[in-house]
């Protein structure tokens, strides 16, 4: 039996290329989330789109340089939220690869992956730097109605964390989604993972 290999990585020209572009892509969404002053992040549109393409490696890869990027460019804390990004990469890949990434019900589960990772990762880093706050002004407002509720602080920092990112990472696979679908189908061959494959006896 034949099975795809899901951690394969291909250095090819198309992946090269794609790591720019989806940094790219991330960084626009997060300056045009901060431009207009969206209480959403839209910083992962490409961390997503390299993970539905070119599997877990190289969507990781993507989330890690968006931060690096951002962080020596407009705000430093962003350095440690690369876990959050590389987590989001990782499982994208990953469920892309296990052919789970279809239909509007692989698209929901992908969703629903997203927000668990993003929150389980971000929600410790923000009570290291921030007190448990995530600077949205509907999850603070979330955080601070329950601590006033005398709500665990870091079960109140991880609903802030939850009201934001379920928005926020649901428009992110649904644009991410949107883009993959309108690729022509010569270039998502391109990445496609079955050529390398493990024998299962």
């Amino acid at each position: 039996m034949k099975k795809a290999n899901i951690w394969s990585l291909k250095l090819n020209t198309a992946a090269l290329v794609l790591i720019p572009a989806a940094v790219g892509i991330n960084y626009i969404g997060k300056m045009f989330a901060q431009v207009l002053k969206l209480p959403l992040w839209l910083d992962a549109i490409g961390t997503v789109l390299a993970g539905l393409l070119a599997g877990p490696v190289v969507g990781a890869i993507c989330g890690a340089i968006n931060n690096i990027i951002y962080g020596l460019t407009m705000d430093p804390i962003s350095f440690v939220y690369a876990l959050s990004s590389i987590g989001i990469g990782v499982v994208v890949g990953v469920l892309a690869r296990l052919d789970k990434a279809k239909g509007i019900k692989g698209i929901l589960g992908m969703g629903v992956s997203v927000v668990l990772v993003s929150v389980i990762i971000s929600t410790p880093i923000n009570m290291i730097f921030w007190g448990g706050t995530t600077g949205n002004i509907w999850g603070d407002a979330l955080f601070a109605w329950a601590t006033a509720n005398h709500v665990p602080g870091i079960l109140a920092s991880a609903l802030d964390e939850l009201v934001v990112d379920i928005p926020d990472k649901f428009a992110t696979i649904f644009v991410s989604y949107a883009i993959f679908k309108c690729l022509p189908q010569k270039l998502v061959l391109m990445y496609d993972s079955q050529s390398e494959i493990e024998y299962l006896d």
